[in-house]
């Protein structure tokens, strides 16, 4: 007799290498396996935090009524702040009721799975892509994979309409796309609209979109952002400010329903907000985060710098034969792994101190991501060993997919 559900069998199973590369990581950090090396895995911040993150913690930490830590649901202040944002980011009549404030970018993926989607139906998520599907398993939906553009990792409408069927309920879309870096441009998520108006026409229900869009503000060269909650109105975006503060460990964050939606559909999506919320573990965030919502809009990470390290690691890689994919956006830099293998290139980088998460964990093993949240300093170390391993392996034009 199986003693787990079979929810929680199948995420093990999409979750099982990103476990296996976590666990290996965490027994190398607690034994001191990593003290000398170079972590350029996960998005983790390797300075002290923002000073505007720390002063908007403390000025509101210090009660001010006897519920100050009482129960929260989505606080007015907060969600009035975010609404105001997003008038002003996307050019959308965003109001208050249309904002549930979350867990982080977590908590609103959840939340919009249970909003939407029944027990059953399939959900698209892109290839590469971020892991979505062990939250879509254990909301006991099905994923389906369609993968990108294999040269430009732009969005794929072949292959998305391929992979929809009676029972899709939600296409997943995510720009700035982690890990390619890639933001798709006004053309493509209007073409992406029609494409799923027609379908949903065709299949007699309703297709959503999942805008996955926690590095919006994270754009480089001045380029443009749309959401397409602008070009689709049965959009939901999902948002954290964790990437924008680097502060992941500080959960915040909402999901919102686009203003375009029918009045009806509207309605109904804000009224189920706050009851399917407390049903899936009162998904709201601490109260200390909510009150720190105003103070935290205009703080950012550093993009300038960002930059600086994003266009240092393009110009040495690729003055020796690595294949990248110039990110847009994010703080990733993908690029194609010298012979093909993903794991082999990891491996021999690790070997020198350096890790990097390999392409394997994103459905997509023929090629590496670089987090570029480490430090210059730190990047600067790590050159040798991808000067290294290039030059011990011939980087041939190897297939997008391996």
């Amino acid at each position: 007799m199986n003693t787990l559900s079979r929810r929680a069998r199948l995420a093990a199973a999409e979750m099982s290498a990103l476990t296996a590369f976590f666990t290996a990581r965490a027994d190398q950090v607690r034994t001191g396996q990593a003290d000398d090396g170079v972590d350029l895995t996960f998005g983790d911040p390797h300075e002290l935090p923002l000073p505007g993150l720390v002063a908007a913690l403390e000025a509101h930490l210090r009660p001010r009524s006897v519920d100050w830590f009482a129960y929260k649901a989505s606080e007015e202040p907060a969600r009035a702040v975010v609404a105001a944002a997003l008038r002003e980011e996307l050019g959308l009549a965003f109001e208050p009721a249309d904002v549930a404030m979350t867990q982080g970018a977590f908590g609103a993926i959840a939340l919009a799975l249970r909003l939407v989607a029944d027990a059953g139906e399939e959900v698209v998520i892109p290839a590469p892509g971020w892991f979505y599907a062990p939250m879509i398993r254990v909301a006991d939906l099905v994923p389906v994979s369609a993968a990108l553009e294999a040269e430009t990792f732009d969005l794929d409408l072949v292959a998305i309409e391929r992979a929809l069927t009676p029972r899709t309920r939600v296409v997943v879309v995510n720009s700035p796309a982690n890990p390619t870096g890639r933001v798709y441009p006004r053309r493509q998520l209007e073409a992406l609209a029609e494409l799923l108006e027609d379908a949903s026409r065709r299949l007699g229900r309703r297709i959503w979109i999942l805008s996955d869009e926690p590095y919006r503000r994270i754009r480089f060269d001045g380029v443009a952002f749309v959401s397409p909650a602008a070009c689709y109105p049965w959009t939901l975006i999902d948002y954290s400010y964790g990437k924008v503060l680097l502060a992941p460990g500080q959960r915040l964050g909402y999901l919102a329903l686009s203003p375009l939606l029918p009045d009806a559909q509207r309605e109904a999506l804000r009224a189920a907000f706050f009851p399917t919320q407390m049903a899936i573990g009162w998904g709201f965030p601490d109260a200390l985060m909510q009150y720190a919502v105003p103070d935290l809009e205009d703080v950012s990470i550093d993009l300038a710098a960002l930059a600086r390290r994003r266009d240092r690691m393009v110009a040495a890689l690729g003055a020796w034969g690595y294949r990248l994919t110039r990110p847009e956006g994010t703080f990733y830099l993908w690029g194609a792994a010298p012979g093909g293998d993903a794991l082999g290139f990891a491996a021999a980088l690790a070997a020198r101190g350096v890790q990097v998460m390999p392409g394997t964990l994103f459905g997509w093993p023929g090629h590496f991501r670089i987090c570029l949240t480490a430090t210059m300093e730190m990047l600067e170390r790590a050159l040798p060993a991808f000067e290294e391993v290039a030059a011990g392996a011939a980087a041939p034009d190897v297939d997008a997919h391996g």
